[in-house]
């Protein structure tokens, strides 16, 4: 997503305080109190007992009228005895009819939960596929991407300009679909009839157009990887097409006719990038479908293949750093942030929202990997450091499971501080990069949980880093070191929530650095010292705070 919240337009200043909202649609903040809705959201029932093969989803959009309208045909194969079905979309949307085997279907709706009665129950393996034909006026994104839904705009010229921005929200908000991020379509065919004279360009490989006679053009996209159904998406507008390559990989970019030569130039960036993400992070996930930029009426989202742009061929965010370093400003940011995601949230992809720091986390670090690749480690550290001080640590990185309940929006700033501070214990930076490019492309194209990557990680390394994990995934405070002066003696604990907490950090005592194993418990530090004066924490490598005793 893209910068908080689902990855700030707020006027800038607003964005720069409040980084813990950052990313697209991430709301942040877990509630206190879940309803029906929420569990039939976001649980894996016995009628979600299916996976999902193939979407091919047709629609037609009347941006006069705000109105859509179409089907979408869902290839399953059933996972256990299934006798009904549960497929998710909004309650303001009609369901016009749900058809298998030319057999209309029984259903009864429940919040945004869709009962299917069969024909009749299918076996574990057995594979099938159900036609849902529906219509409506879809939400609309009142601040998109911070709030999920449709945005019906006009360009500069007084073209209609429509785009889709539903992570967090759902995808359900606009087509039928088992809308939760374990299961993803293995492909997906998107048809999209729009007015003549107008484009739409989505996800994947472009599959031809077709005047349809009566004043709408077909345009149809065919994705051929596994895809979230939050990064099916339509864009319409009346676009101009220019494209590169990299190193076998097509780069399309598709923008407005006005910003053409602009785009021309800032678009240039994602050369370099792709050369830093090819080899901290590994191929590009998705050569089959393609990279595409494409101009939008928001400022940025991660959809796969089709990463939506919105920053007005600005550095930075906007033209402001988030960092505060001015660091943030040497690149674009939307280019940089929106496409780490293909790596992290669309290529790896959480099961549960509630973990969506995997997405988030591992994708505000690929700003500061950017940054290494381009102009050095110690920018790219104290980029890092600058990133701090938007987060709030006011509640917790994961949210609550089973609920479709993101976690704070300190899971960008505050996880990519972690990744970086479990890079500092590694002390390795050869076994560090090895260990993030096994893991991106261990589970590439692959669903996982926090504990999933935690083993990952620790395994990798002697040091225990449960207790790390634990702390600044699960509680809201960083680790406290503490140090106290006894008359000449120096001791030192840490202090958290995890109890029996163990992380070495590394100091500078009287300007020698020095690596430090402290633990729940008081240790003496072996050097002689005149107090606090004489001691320094490496903060660029480590996310924590310091009290000193005297």
């Amino acid at each position: 997503m893209i910068i908080l919240n689902k990855k700030i337009l707020l006027p800038v200043l607003a964005a720069l305080c409040c980084l813990s909202n950052l990313d697209a649609q991430v709301v942040g903040g877990k509630q206190e109190n879940y309803n029906r809705g929420d569990t039939l959201r976001g649980s894996l029932r016995a009628e979600r007992s299916y996976d999902v093969l193939k979407y091919h989803l047709q629609v037609r959009v009347n941006p006069e009228e705000q109105f859509i309208s179409g089907s979408n045909t869902i290839t399953f194969e059933a996972e256990e005895q299934l006798p009904v079905m549960q497929i998710d979309l909004f309650e303001n949307m009609k369901i016009d009819s749900i058809l298998q085997q030319d057999a209309f279907l029984e259903y009864n709706r429940e919040y945004n939960a869709v009962f299917v009665h069969l024909k009749q129950s299918l076996k574990r393996g057995e594979k099938d596929s159900i036609k849902v034909y529906y219509s409506g006026n879809p939400v609309i994104a009142e601040n998109a991407p911070w709030d999920g839904g449709f945005v019906f705009e006009k360009d500069e010229e007084g073209n209609p300009w429509i785009a889709v921005a539903v992570q967090g929200t759902g995808a359900s908000l606009w087509y039928p679909n088992k809308d939760h991020q374990s299961d993803e379509p293995e492909e997906v065919l998107i048809e999209a009839e729009v007015p003549n004279g107008l484009m739409n360009v989505s996800n994947g490989r472009f599959a031809g157009k077709k005047d349809l006679g009566d004043g709408y053009t077909r345009w149809s996209w065919k994705v051929s990887n596994p895809i979230n159904n939050y990064n099916v998406v339509l864009n319409i507008g009346n676009y101009v097409h220019f494209r590169d390559n990299y190193k076998g990989l097509d780069l399309d970019y598709y923008v407005l006719p006005y910003n053409l030569e602009k785009a021309k130039v800032q678009f240039e960036e994602v050369k370099p990038m792709m050369e830093c993400f090819y080899e901290k992070f590994g191929e590009y996930p998705f050569v089959e479908d393609g990279f595409k930029l494409i101009e939008t009426p928001y400022l940025g989202m991660e959809h796969q293949s089709a990463v939506a742009y919105g920053n007005h061929y600005l550095n930075g965010y906007l033209g402001s750093d988030l960092s505060g370093t001015g660091i943030g400003l040497r690149f674009d940011f939307i280019i940089i942030h929106e496409s780490g995601h293909e790596w992290y949230g669309n290529s790896l992809t959480a099961k549960d929202i509630a973990d969506m720091w995997i997405h988030e986390g591992f994708t505000a670090y690929s700003e500061a990997v950017y940054i290494e690749c381009r102009w050095g480690k110690e920018d790219a550290l104290e980029y890092l450091k600058g990133t701090r001080r938007g987060i709030g640590n006011r509640t917790t990185i994961i949210g609550d499971y089973g609920v479709n309940s993101e976690g704070s929006g300190d899971m960008y700033y505050k996880g990519s501080n972690l990744l970086n501070t479990i890079r500092s214990i590694y002390n390795n930076d050869e076994l560090w990069w090895k260990t993030l490019k096994d893991y991106t492309l261990t589970y590439k194209h692959k669903t996982i949980d926090t504990q999933t990557t935690e083993a990952f990680f620790d395994d990798a390394t002697e040091v225990d880093l449960k207790p790390i994990f634990d702390q600044y995934l699960r509680h809201t405070a960083i680790p406290e070191l503490q140090f106290k002066k006894e008359g000449n003696t120096i001791s030192y604990r840490w202090k958290t929530d995890v109890e029996n907490f163990k992380m070495p950090v590394d100091i500078f005592v009287k300007g020698k650095e020095k690596r430090l194993n402290p633990t729940s418990t008081w240790k003496k530090l072996q050097e002689q010292v005149s107090g606090k004066n004489d001691i320094e924490v490496k903060e660029s490598g480590f996310y924590i705070t310091t009290t000193f005793q005297e």
